[in-house]
């Protein structure tokens, strides 16, 4: 559950500050995607645990709200949902402060893997390693294409996941810590070696390095230009039109447009847009 702060100035502590605005909605990187899935005309199935506390149930109520199926998700008895404060400066940046929650259980048993036969893709981050794990081979063995949202986390877990995955996105600290010290271009070719098709970074207004299987060179998706208010979520939203593009069998360099644009109205607006929001300026900015 994000707690979301205007503020004028984000400053150092000791301090005490007035926000000039604030909200409270469902935050976090799968459950941003799928709202994002949702938004923009698919149907998504969300897979998640949160605690049996104050912010749980309603937490689901806010992304079953949204379109959202949370029907297969699992309140943990006992167990504290995870949160954010989020504070937001006037230029649009953020600062997150996060817990990620406890007591939540990490053996993935539970998850109903049947429901990804009918799929058309799957996507997932590396919050919970365990079920990544068991639901991406699952996939894989199937052959519905996999996406993985690359955020920052331990080195171990990004070396474990990226091999199981087909399309591998990454944040730009998420890529560093995936490969320490090599440069962008050279981390994506290390994605491609570990068995991706496709390796990308997102790279806010400077737009999106990546390269698919058997590129010589990682090619560049402009960003579209915006005028950025709160830039929170908007890398999950890209994941979110990203995997969208990929089940719709859209072509990865449509896909990356696609989840270009609904990444940066994001940005601009502070919500997640709809298909035609996304559309109209695709078609307003044409790359």
């Amino acid at each position: 559950m994000d707690h979301t702060f205007l503020v004028e100035d984000i400053v150092q502590p000791p301090s005490k500050n007035r926000a000039k605005g604030y909200s409270l909605g469902a935050g976090g990187l799968a459950a941003n995607a799928s709202i994002a899935v949702a938004r923009l005309g698919g149907n998504c199935i969300f897979w998640g645990r949160v605690g049996d506390d104050l912010n749980g149930r309603p937490l689901l109520k806010a992304l079953a709200d949204q379109g959202v199926d949370v029907s297969q998700c699992r309140l943990a008895p006992g167990g504290r949902t995870p949160v954010s404060a989020v504070l937001v400066d006037p230029m649009g940046e953020r600062s997150i402060y996060s817990y990620r929650g406890e007591a939540l259980g990490t053996d993935p048993g539970w998850l109903p893997l049947r429901l990804i036969d009918g799929a058309q893709a799957f996507l997932c981050d590396p919050r919970w390693w365990e079920g990544s794990v068991l639901a991406l081979d699952y996939a894989r063995a199937r052959g519905i294409p996999t996406v993985i949202d690359g955020e920052k986390s331990e080195t171990r877990i990004l070396k474990d996941l990226i091999p199981r995955v087909d399309h591998a996105v990454f944040s730009v600290p998420g890529l560093a810590n995936y490969a320490p010290g090599a440069r962008p271009a050279e981390a994506l070719r290390l994605a491609i070696a570990d068995g991706c098709k496709v390796a990308a970074v997102t790279r806010g207004e400077k737009g999106t390095l990546w390269m698919a299987a058997g590129d010589a060179e990682p090619r560049v998706t402009p960003a579209y230009r915006v005028q950025a208010t709160n830039t929170t979520g908007a890398g999950d939203v890209f994941h979110g039109a990203y995997a969208l593009a990929i089940a719709e069998g859209q072509p990865v360099e449509r896909a990356m447009l696609f989840a270009s644009a609904a990444g940066g109205l994001r940005a601009r607006d502070g919500a997640t847009p709809d298909r035609a929001m996304v559309e109209g300026l695709m078609r307003e900015q044409v790359f």
